[in-house]
């Protein structure tokens, strides 16, 4: 039977909402984009992936990461890195955090990445990825996950014996991008890889890579027989898209679309500081603002206004019924107070910049 997407289902003790995963995106997945991901559907959120060298050797920046809201629940931080045993006590550190799922990265294609030994290449090392869950699972008492390519060349078909080596170290569920790490993300997901790797694997499987519609969704579901589908490009700046998989096909108002990207301005300012937050939010404006919804001009004067503050009154200039909508959403969100902070994080990397 064919799974509904708003059935709930489990990952070992952790029971996720909805079938609706919002992955994990490098530069992107920021406390804000993770909370508004739940907002409109996701019953499992992930972090971008934290480098576990940067846990280890205190680095502000990667501390930061381990910020956790009380509205992001469930939330899967993802860790990345090649040696067990700091691996392990990286995994400990981010459920102190807050972590519901421990996540391991094992399908970033970044040569940045894969040329340390972590990422995709590990799976072209089996026994030491083997070695690196089996560490994470005994270390932490949350469920354990890995996300995972299909292989390092194209037409690769080794995630489909890694895979339940994984599951026998203690992996709690897998995510499979079945695209290879050379191909990054050209061409398309080969779905029917995903079957046979569900067919093989006695645990939760979520399926990822080019589901970008209600019926995309529904279609991968019925044809791996996967647990969940995640949905990573089609939802940034555009939490509709997530709306739209779960079954709200409504066109989002401009003043909707403008409310949205304010609220997502200033808690990512609250969460990374002003400084910060003004270069990384640019790449935002045009994926908001496009699909027809302002005009292409609009967009690119935003880029080279020079702060947040001043992107908002120009926002609210053009969609002045945003500035109600805003204050609806604000009243809804946590006390800021109730947020998770380690003591051991340095005070800037919560909102200094």
């Amino acid at each position: 039977m064919v799974p509904e997407l708003r059935e709930s289902w489990w990952i070992g003790s952790v029971e996720i909402p909805s079938r609706l995963v919002l992955a994990p995106m490098a530069g992107v997945s920021v406390q804000a984009f993770r909370r508004q991901g739940r907002r409109y559907g996701a019953g499992l959120v992930c972090s971008e992936m934290v480098s576990v060298a940067g846990i280890q050797h205190g680095n502000e920046k990667t501390l930061g990461y381990l910020r956790v809201a009380s509205d992001e629940h469930p939330l899967a931080i993802q860790i990345f890195g090649s040696d067990p045993e700091p691996m392990a006590e990286a995994a400990r550190r981010v459920v102190a955090a807050g972590a519901d799922i421990v996540d391991i990265n094992f399908g970033c294609p970044v040569r940045k990445v894969t040329k340390t030994g972590a990422g995709s290449s590990l799976l072209d090392a089996p026994d030491l990825a083997e070695r690196i869950v089996a560490a994470v699972a005994e270390a932490v008492d949350v469920p354990v996950t890995v996300k995972m390519r299909r292989g390092t060349d194209n037409g690769s078909r080794t995630c489909l014996e890694v895979g339940p080596r994984l599951v026998e170290a203690g992996a709690a569920a897998l995510t499979l991008h079945p695209r290879s790490a050379k191909q990054l993300y050209t061409g398309t997901a080969d779905h029917t890889l995903t079957a046979e790797f569900v067919s093989l694997v006695k645990v939760p499987v979520i399926a990822s890579g080019d589901v970008t519609s209600r019926a995309r969704a529904q279609a991968v579901l019925a044809t791996t027989g996967a647990a969940a589908v995640m949905v990573g490009r089609a939802a940034q700046g555009n939490p509709w898209a997530l709306r739209e998989i779960m079954g709200d096909d409504a066109e989002p108002s401009r003043e909707e679309v403008a409310a949205e990207l304010i609220l997502f301005m200033r808690e990512t300012v609250r969460e990374l500081g002003e400084h910060r937050a003004s270069g990384f939010l640019k790449k935002f404006y045009a994926w908001y603002l496009g699909r027809g919804r302002f005009p292409k001009p609009f967009k690119q004067e935003l880029v080279v206004l020079n702060s947040t503050e001043e992107v908002e009154l120009r926002l609210l200039a053009a969609a002045p019924g945003a500035r109600e909508i805003v204050e609806r959403l604000e009243a809804e969100l946590p006390d800021p107070a109730t947020d998770i902070l380690l003591d051991s994080l340095p005070i800037s990397a919560y909102g200094g910049g």
